[in-house]
């Protein structure tokens, strides 16, 4: 059975979206994209920005599952509290919509994608394309997105989901 899986790769700045279907081992590309969120508007506003902007996405891609990456610690204490705050909407908008969630650490995602726990940038890109040669996406962080959604591909059924009510 095909499951539509839509990866989140959650920022302030720019949340990366990317949607993929998949069937036993079989993937396939059906959209990536960035929102973004103007610098000069208040928190508040930006995080309403990102949460209308993915549940326009979820709306519009209808997803069976949702994956989201888990937040990457930094040094920088401010910086770290708004990605939270950022993935706290890719977790809400999915939760809102009914529709489950599961949690990748960046590490892994990497490493099922790439099969190295600290690929660059670059590498993702590059096996995203060779595992999704239709794939197109404008932006790192769609790249990501797409990478955190075959990551789900992979690990699905021994994911821990959390189902919305």
């Amino acid at each position: 059975m095909a499951v539509i899986i839509l990866g989140i790769d959650p920022g302030l700045r720019a949340t990366g979206w990317g949607a993929i279907r998949a069937e036993g081992s079989a993937l396939a590309f059906l959209g990536a994209g960035t929102i973004t969120s103007d610098a000069a508007e208040s928190l508040a506003e930006r995080l309403s920005c990102l949460y209308q902007g993915l549940s326009g996405v979820i709306a519009e891609i209808a997803p069976d599952e949702v994956a989201v990456e888990e937040t990457f610690v930094s040094r920088d204490g401010r910086a770290t509290l708004k990605l939270g705050q950022a993935r706290g909407i890719a977790l809400l908008a999915p939760a809102q919509a009914g529709v489950s969630v599961a949690e990748y650490a960046p590490n892994l995602v990497k490493k099922t994608v790439v099969g190295a726990g600290h690929a660059d940038k670059h590498q993702i890109r590059h096996m995203v394309r060779m595992l999704l040669p239709k794939a197109v996406a404008k932006t790192e962080h769609a790249f990501d997105a797409l990478a955190i959604a075959i990551c789900h591909a992979s690990h699905r059924r021994t994911a821990r989901m959390r189902i919305a009510a």
